[in-house]
């Protein structure tokens, strides 16, 4: 299942590329077990000092069957502590090419997140972008736990190979750990606010803006609002550098 002993801040990271990621997901759906769930997590700095401080978190993480590195913070924490990581796997990068080989090996997949008709509207998109897509259901993310027993029957009675949750991290994370052994999806993975994005809801960085890896910075032009959860990134900087630091001796 697991084959990373690479942590950043204590959280594990499975420094793959693209290709690979997508052979493991192809090779958790051909192999499936009855009741076993492939729980994937696209890891950004923010959640990996989240984590730091808090241990459940921090386990809930390091038990996924894969940690991709999704933001340009953790690449550079990584290789920081001297990690070779070959390039990011964001969540909506790793989303996309999901879909495109699901169209082409005949995977069905479903969508749940993301507020009211957005979800029917990425799906479209996808099935238009990648011919032959088979969305066995759409669920918006607004939901409250009287609404989960529904929607869980729904994902079930569905049986997709592939579940797409956009809850926003880590609260995506955490339903996917609770409810996979009710779900039976061989690949569950948190793709946050994806399906945002897709929907042309809200607008990625441009291209030159990503190969740059600025988009961090795109997002808060974007989203003023997002400049406390930015904050988080230079705190993240120094507990990389401060683990890299000689530990001080004791005594004489």
């Amino acid at each position: 299942m697991h084959d990373s002993n690479s942590y950043v801040l204590g959280c594990r990271l499975d420094p793959f590329t693209m290709a690979v990621a997508l052979d493991k997901v192809e090779g958790w759906i051909d192999q499936a077990e009855p009741g076993a769930s492939a729980h994937i997590i696209t890891l950004n700095a923010e959640i990996a000092y989240q984590a730091h401080f808090d241990e459940p978190l921090r386990d809930l993480i390091n038990r996924a069957w894969l940690v991709t590195p999704d933001g340009i913070g953790i690449v550079w924490g990584a290789r920081k502590l001297g990690i070779e990581v070959p390039e990011r796997v964001t969540g909506i990068d790793l989303m996309e090419r999901i879909c495109q080989r699901a169209a082409a090996r005949g995977w069905k997949v479903f969508f749940l997140g993301a507020a009211p008709g957005i979800a029917e509207q990425a799906a479209q998109i996808l099935q238009e972008r990648y011919p032959g897509l088979t969305v066995s259901g759409v669920r918006h993310g607004y939901f409250n736990a009287g609404e989960e027993p529904e929607i869980i029957a729904d994902i079930v009675s569905s049986a997709p190979q592939v579940l797409f949750v956009g809850l926003g991290a880590p609260r995506q994370e955490w339903w996917i750990d609770q409810h996979k052994k009710q779900l039976r999806v061989p690949v569950c993975i948190g793709i946050g606010g994806s399906l945002d994005v897709i929907s042309g809801h809200k607008k990625r960085a441009p291209e030159w803006m990503i190969k740059l890896n600025l988009e961090w910075l795109y997002r808060l032009l974007a989203e003023p609002s997002r400049y406390k959860r930015q904050l988080v990134l230079p705190r993240f900087v120094w507990l990389i550098i401060k683990s890299r630091l000689p530990k001080p001796r004791h005594g004489k």
